[in-house]
C-alpha cells in the first residue's frame, strides 16, 4: 500500500540556529506533538510540545539538544510501521526522510489512520471475531484454515492485545453465519471473546478502540 501521496510538504523544519521563541509559536497555534530540527539541511531529531512549559524564548534550539528525540521513517517504511512508529512515540507527525537523511515532508497520523480504516477489513460486509488464545498456540496459517474449512473467506486478522502470555484477535470473515466458525474455533481451543456479523462492532472499533482513540487524540 502505498501511503506517500499522504505526505505533506507544507510543515515547517526548523534550524538549531533559530530561536526558540519560533518553536513556542508554532506549538501554540497548532495541535502538532512535534517540530523536526535540522543542521546543515540534515534531520537532527524533533523537539516534543510536551516539554513547552520547560522551553524559553529566548534561547535558541541548540541550547535544548539534549531535549531532541530521534525517530523518523523512510520512504519505503510500510504503512503498518509508520502507525507504529507513530504509537510507539505518541506523535501525531512524522518526518519522512531520504537517504541523506533531508527532510522530504511529514506523515500526519490522522492521514495515516485514514488508510487503515479505508482498508477491506473495514468496508468489505462480512462478520467479526474476536478470539484469544496462548501466545505460543495461536498462528495465522491456523486461523486461515478454520475459517476456509468452513467455506468462507478471511478477509483480514490483527492481533488487539497480548497480555499474560495471551494473545488476542480481531478477525474479519465473509460470513452472514458466524455459529460454524465459532464452533470450530473452540473445537481448536480459542476464546470467543465476541462474535459479531452487524457493523455496530467495525464502528465501535474505528472510534472507540484504545489504539485508534488514543493516538488520534494526541
Amino acid at each position: 500500500m502505498n501511503i506517500q501521496h499522504h505526505m505533506l510538504t507544507t510543515l515547517p523544519t526548523f534550524k538549531v540556529g533559530d530561536s526558540m521563541e519560533k518553536v513556542i509559536s508554532f506549538f501554540k497555534d497548532s495541535t502538532f506533538s512535534h517540530i523536526a530540527v535540522i543542521e546543515k539541511e540534515r534531520f537532527v531529531g524533533l523537539l516534543s510540545e510536551n516539554d513547552l512549559e520547560n522551553f524559553e524564548g529566548d534561547k535558541m534550539i541548540q541550547d535544548y539538544r539534549f531535549n531532541l528525540e530521534r525517530f523518523f521513517v523512510q520512504k519505503d517504511t510500510s504503512w503498518l510501521d509508520v502507525l507504529e512508529t507513530f504509537a510507539r512515540n505518541e506523535a501525531n507527525i512524522l518526518p519522512l526522510l531520504g537517504e541523506n537523511e533531508d527532510v522530504l515532508g511529514f506523515y500526519d497520523l490522522t492521514d495515516i489512520v485514514g488508510v487503515f480504516i479505508d482498508t477491506p477489513f473495514f468496508t468489505e460486509p462480512g462478520g467479526i471475531l474476536v478470539v484469544a488464545k496462548g501466545v505460543k498456540d495461536y498462528s495465522f496459517s491456523e486461523i486461515a484454515q478454520i475459517v476456509e474449512s468452513n467455506n468462507t473467506k478471511l478477509i483480514g486478522a490483527f492481533i488487539t492485545g497480548l497480555q499474560n502470555d495471551v494473545v488476542q484477535l480481531t478477525i474479519k470473515i465473509g460470513a452472514v453465519n458466524l455459529n460454524e466458525i465459532i464452533q470450530s474455533f473452540r473445537r481448536y481451543n480459542y476464546h470467543i471473546l465476541f462474535g459479531n456479523n452487524d457493523d455496530k462492532f467495525l464502528e465501535n472499533l474505528k472510534n472507540r478502540s484504545d489504539y485508534l482513540d488514543t493516538y488520534l487524540n494526541v
